[in-house]
C-alpha cells in the first residue's frame, strides 16, 4: 500500500491534472506555459467533480469523469506533449523542482516507509475531509437522508450540509477512487502533490525577477514551502494548500496577461477555471484573494480599452464566458449561496482559535520560524536567530519590490501589493483562525519578494552587491530548510497497523451497527464508515449522550446513560487492562491486537442501575448495600465485573533525568532512562502494558534483559492514556527492575513527536484480559464488600 499511495497515486494524479490542463490549454488557444498545466488541470478537475457530485445519481461516476477529461486532454494535446518532451534539456529544472517539492512535502511519510500521514493529533479537520471525500463520491451533495442520531451523520451534516466548501474533497476522493486506494493513506500524498503543483506558478513568478536555472529552482522551492506553509501541509490543511496553488496561478496569469487578454473570450478560460476551482475550494471567502488578481486585470483591460487596443464588447464577452465557467464549476456554492456566505462570515468572525493556543506571529510570514510547530514560539537561541533572519528577509523583500518596479513588472507588483493588503486586512479584521491562514497564503509572496532582492544584488554591478548575494541566498534557503526540518522532526505519524485493524473491523461488521466507539480518535469515523459510529467524547456525540470529559478527553463508559445502551448492538473499545468494559449485556465478540468488539446479547435487558468503580480501590459496603436494596425491590440480581490480576508499576518513585510531569503524564523530553521497581506475586509469563503516547521508539528492559521496543503508537491526543501493544516476558516471583530508555537525536521522522508515559501495568500473559462476571443474589451482597471491581450492576433476569 505504501508504493500505491506514495508513488503510484501521485503519478496517476499528475496524469489527471496534466491531461485536464492540456484540455483547457487546447480550448483556450494553446498558450499556457507547461509549468501551469498541473495546477490549471487541478482546478478543471475540481470544477468537473463539483458538477458530477451535484446529484446523487452522477456522483459515483466522478472517477470516470475525471479520467475521461484527462484522456481527452492528452489526446488533443499530444503534439504539445511531444514538443515539451523534445525540449526537456532546456526545461529540466522545471519538472525537477516539482518533484523535489513533492519529496519535501511528503518527507515524513517517505522516510517512515509505510502508509501514514503527518497530521495526526494536531488538526483533526483532516479526519472530516476524509469523511467528506468518501461520502461525496458515493452519495453526492445530498445530505437529506443522513442519520443524525450518531456522530457519523452529525459530522457530515455539520460540515457539508451547511455550505462548507468541498472542491478539494471531490478532487481528492474522485482521484483516489480511481485506484481504489484508502483515502486515509492517500490524503498526505494528495496534499503533497497539490503543494508541489504550486511550484508551477511560483516558477513563472520567480522568472519575472530575472532568476533562471538553478537559482530559479531554489527560489521557487523555498518560496513554495516556507515554514508556515510547510507546517500547514504537514497537518493536511487541504483547503488552504489547494487554494494556495490556485491563488499563485491567478498571479501568474496576471503577469502573463499579454499572452491571453487579447485572444478573445477563449483566452480567459484558464483564468475563469482558476476562479471556479478556488470558489469551490474555499467558498465565497476565495473572493478576497481573487480580488487582487481581478483588480489588476480590470485596470489593465480598462487601460487597453482607453488606448483603443481592445474593444469593450470583447471584454464583455470574455467576462460573460468567465462568469458562466465560475458558476458552473462551483455550482454547489452558488445554489447554496446564503449558507456559503454564512459559513465564510462565521469562520472569519469566529473567536475560536482551533488548534492554536494564541494568534500566530506576523513575523512567520517571512518564511523562517525555528521551532517544531508553527503554533509555538521558538525557544532559547532559536528565537533571536529567527527574528534576525526575519529582519534580513524584510530588507531583502523591500529591495525586491524595488527590483520588480525597476524591471517594469507593474502587473506583478500590483498583484503582490494587493495580496499583502488582503493578508494584512484579514489579520486586522478577522479572527485568529482566519488570520493564521492569511499569513499562510501571504508567506510565499513575501519570500518571492525576498528572492527578488537576491536577484537585485546578483545583477548589480558593484562588487559589494555580489558578495552580499550569496550569503543572502544561503540565509533565505537555510532558514526555511532548517525550519521545515524541525517540523519534520516533530511530526506525529498516524499508527498504520492500528488503522488497518480498524478497517478490518469495518469490513467484518459492516452493516451491523450502530457501533458505540469507546475511545477518542475522530479518524475512526472514516475507518468505521459502514458502522454508523457514535463517539462518546467526539465534538458531536450520539444523541442522548452528553460530552463527559469534554471533546478530546478520555472516555468513561461507566457514565453512558443506561437508556442509551440498547441502541448499540456493537461497542468498540481499545484493549486496555485498566479501562472499564461495557455493561453485562455485552459479550466479547472479537479481539485484535489493538481493539475489542463487544456484541449485545439478543434480548439482553438494560441494567436497572450501574455503579462504575475504580478497581484499584476496595468498594465500600454502603455503595453495595444501596444496589442490593434496588435489586431486592425489583427482583433482580447483582452482577460484578472482576478485573484480571494487575500489577501496577510506580512511575512517581522512579529514577529518571530531568523529565517533567505534566497533566497527561511523564514527558520523555529527551534522551534518558526511567528506572523503577515492582514486585510480582508469583512466577508466570506477564504482559507489560505501557499507557501513553509514544511517537519516538523507546526500549523496555527488565532486570537488564531487553524485552522489546515500542514507538509510533499514538491515539487521540496527549490527554488520552491509551494502552500500547503489550510486551510478553517470563518473570519469577519477587522484585524486579524495569528500565525504559529513550535514545538520542535521530533523523527519523517524528523523533521529536509526542513521548508521554501515563502508566505501566503488568497482567498475566496467558489469562484472558477481560473482566470475569460474577452473579450475586441480593441476599449475598456483603460478599462483595471490600472487593475490587470495574463495576457492579443491577440486572433483571
Amino acid at each position: 500500500m505504501f508504493v500505491v499511495s506514495a508513488l503510484i497515486y501521485p503519478c496517476v494524479l499528475s496524469l489527471l491534472c496534466i491531461g485536464a490542463g492540456l484540455l483547457v490549454d487546447h480550448v483556450s488557444g494553446t498558450w499556457l506555459p507547461g509549468m501551469l498545466l498541473p495546477i490549471v488541470g487541478a482546478a478543471t478537475l475540481i470544477a468537473v467533480s463539483q458538477l458530477s457530485t451535484y446529484t446523487v445519481l452522477a456522483a459515483p461516476a466522478t472517477p470516470y469523469a475525471l479520467a475521461i477529461v484527462a484522456a481527452a486532454g492528452i489526446a488533443l494535446g499530444w503534439a504539445r506533449i511531444s514538443a515539451l518532451a523534445h525540449e526537456w534539456r532546456r526545461h529540466r529544472w522545471q519538472p525537477a523542482v516539482l518533484v523535489l517539492a513533492y519529496l519535501v512535502a511528503l518527507a515524513p511519510v517517505l522516510a517512515a516507509g509505510r502508509p501514514t500521514f503527518s497530521s495526526f493529533g494536531i488538526l483533526d479537520d483532516s479526519a472530516f475531509h476524509l469523511l467528506g471525500a468518501d461520502y461525496l463520491i458515493r452519495h453526492g451533495q445530498d445530505y437529506a437522508h443522513l442519520d443524525l442520531r450518531n456522530s457519523y451523520g452529525q459530522y457530515l451534516n455539520a460540515y457539508y450540509a451547511t455550505g462548507y466548501p468541498s472542491g478539494a474533497d471531490t478532487l481528492f476522493g474522485g482521484s483516489a477512487f480511481i485506484l481504489g486506494a484508502p483515502l486515509i493513506w492517500t490524503m498526505q500524498p494528495f496534499n503533497a502533490f497539490m503543494l508541489a503543483s504550486a511550484t508551477g506558478p511560483m516558477w513563472l513568478l520567480v522568472r519575472r525577477t530575472g532568476l533562471a536555472g538553478g537559482w530559479c529552482a531554489l527560489a521557487t522551492l523555498t518560496a513554495t514551502v516556507p515554514a508556515l506553509v510547510y507546517g500547514y501541509e504537514l497537518v493536511a490543511s487541504v483547503k488552504e494548500i489547494v487554494a494556495l496553488g490556485l491563488i499563485l496561478a491567478l498571479g501568474a496569469l496576471v503577469v502573463l496577461h499579454p499572452r491571453w487578454l487579447r485572444r478573445g473570450a477563449a483566452g480567459a478560460i484558464p483564468f475563469a477555471t482558476m476562479l471556479a476551482g478556488g470558489v469551490a475550494t474555499l467558498g465565497v471567502g476565495f473572493g478576497a484573494w481573487a480580488l487582487a488578481a481581478v483588480l489588476v486585470l480590470a485596470a489593465i483591460a480598462a487601460g487597453e480599452i482607453r488606448a483603443g487596443r481592445r474593444r469593450a464588447r470583447e471584454s464583455l464577452g470574455a467576462l460573460a464566458l468567465a462568469a458562466a465557467i465560475v458558476l458552473a464549476g462551483s455550482l454547489g456554492t452558488w445554489t447554496g449561496l446564503s449558507r456559503s456566505v454564512h459559513v465564510a462570515t462565521g469562520i472569519a468572525s469566529s473567536t475560536n482559535p482551533g488548534n492554536l493556543h494564541a494568534p500566530l506571529h506576523v513575523a512567520q510570514v517571512f518564511g523562517t520560524w525555528l521551532t517544531g510547530s508553527y503554533a509555538n514560539l521558538p525557544t532559547g537561541a532559536h528565537l533571536p536567530v529567527s527574528y534576525a533572519i526575519v529582519a534580513i528577509t524584510l530588507l531583502a523583500a523591500g529591495l525586491g519590490a524595488l527590483r520588480v518596479f525597476y524591471l517594469g513588472e507593474y502587473a506583478l507588483l500590483g498583484w503582490i501589493a494587493l495580496m499583502i493588503a488582503v493578508g494584512l486586512g484579514l489579520q486586522v479584521f478577522a479572527g485568529t483562525w482566519v488570520g493564521a491562514k492569511a499569513l499562510l497564503i501571504t508567506s510565499p509572496v513575501i519570500v518571492l519578494l525576498a528572492w527578488s532582492g537576491f536577484a537585485a544584488l546578483r545583477h548589480a554591478s558593484g562588487r559589494w552587491a555580489l558578495r552580499a548575494a550569496i550569503p543572502l541566498a544561503l540565509l533565505l534557503a537555510g532558514g526555511i530548510a532548517v525550519s521545515d526540518a524541525m517540523q519534520y522532526h516533530s511530526s506525529n505519524l498516524a499508527p498504520t497497523a492500528r488503522y488497518d485493524e480498524l478497517a478490518s473491523v469495518n469490513a467484518r461488521f459492516a452493516g451491523h451497527g450502530p457501533m458505540l466507539y469507546g475511545g477518542f480518535d475522530e479518524y475512526a469515523l472514516y475507518q468505521l464508515r459502514d458502522l454508523d459510529v457514535g463517539g462518546v467524547d467526539f465534538m458531536h456525540p450520539p444523541a442522548g449522550i452528553a460530552l463527559m470529559g469534554g471533546h478530546g478527553y478520555p472516555v468513561d463508559l461507566d457514565r453512558v446513560p443506561a437508556s442509551a445502551w440498547p441502541a448499540y448492538p456493537l461497542v468498540l473499545t481499545r484493549r486496555d487492562p485498566i479501562a472499564s468494559e461495557p455493561p453485562s449485556a455485552y459479550r466479547l465478540q472479537w479481539q485484535g491486537t489493538y481493539y475489542q468488539v463487544w456484541a449485545r446479547r439478543p434480548g439482553a435487558p438494560a441494567a436497572i442501575a450501574h455503579l462504575g468503580l475504580a478497581s484499584t480501590r476496595p468498594v465500600r459496603c454502603a455503595a453495595v448495600g444501596g444496589l442490593a436494596r434496588i435489586a431486592a425491590a425489583r427482583g433482580a440480581q447483582l452482577v460484578a465485573a472482576v478485573p484480571p490480576r494487575r500489577v501496577t508499576v510506580a512511575l512517581a518513585t522512579g529514577e529518571h533525568p530531568r523529565w517533567r510531569y505534566t497533566h497527561p503524564g511523564l514527558v520523555l523530553s529527551g534522551a534518558g532512562r526511567l528506572q523503577t521497581a515492582f514486585d510480582l506475586p508469583y512466577a508466570d509469563a506477564w504482559n507489560i502494558w505501557l499507557k501513553g503516547q509514544l511517537m519516538p521508539a523507546v526500549s523496555v528492559s527488565v532486570d537488564g534483559r531487553r524485552v522489546g521496543s515500542l514507538g509510533g503508537q499514538l491515539d487521540g491526543n496527549p490527554h488520552n492514556p491509551d494502552a500500547l501493544t503489550p510486551l510478553r516476558v517470563g518473570l519469577a516471583a519477587g522484585r524486579h527492575r524495569l528500565t525504559i530508555a529513550r535514545g538520542g537525536f535521530s533523523l527519523a521522522p517524528g523523533d521529536g513527536g509526542w513521548a508521554i508515559l501515563h502508566e505501566i501495568v503488568l497482567t498475566p500473559a496467558d489469562a484472558p484480559d477481560v473482566d470475569k462476571l460474577e452473579v450475586i443474589s441480593p441476599a449475598r451482597w456483603r460478599t462483595l464488600c471490600a472487593g475490587r471491581f470495574d463495576w457492579i450492576e443491577v440486572v433483571r433476569g
